[in-house]
């Protein structure tokens, strides 16, 4: 008996990443700085427990975590993309967010110039101990 042949599946056409974080407030007041903004939240009394946030084409969930969030465990590495990732840096620095000389929580790094982002990138640990990379599109 022949195969019938099956239909290509549906294309994806977009992919959020969702951060499970102990204090969801506190991770949209961080990412704020990186100027993502909130565009829906779920609230559990006055506890937020879900919120989205968008800043241009990018897009990220946070949800409340519901065991401890262990900064050493945190195995997803987020790539963000900005023009200047020197202002970028220097905006984080103003506003409260350490230099990251040893790796600490909530900290950025120096401007790098790795083979594959020659025009520079930073690293930033928010404070649950996601990575984030930040590389320079210009």
């Amino acid at each position: 008996m022949a195969r019938m042949p099956t239909a290509a599946p549906p294309a994806i056409h977009g992919l959020v990443p969702m951060a499970h974080v102990a204090d969801v407030e506190r991770s949209i007041r961080f990412y704020g700085l990186l100027g993502l903004e909130p565009t829906d939240r779920l609230r559990d009394g006055p506890r937020t427990r879900w919120a989205r946030l968008r800043a241009g084409d990018a897009a990220l969930m946070l949800a409340a975590a519901t065991a401890p969030v262990i900064p050493e465990q945190q195995a997803v590495l987020l790539y963000l993309y900005c023009r200047d990732v020197s202002a970028l840096r220097d905006h984080l620095l103003a506003r409260g967010v350490a230099d990251a000389r040893a790796d600490a929580l909530g900290t950025v790094s120096a401007v790098t110039r790795p083979p594959y982002m020659p025009a520079g990138e930073i690293r930033i640990a928010d404070p649950d101990g996601y990575c984030l990379l930040v590389g320079q599109t210009d």
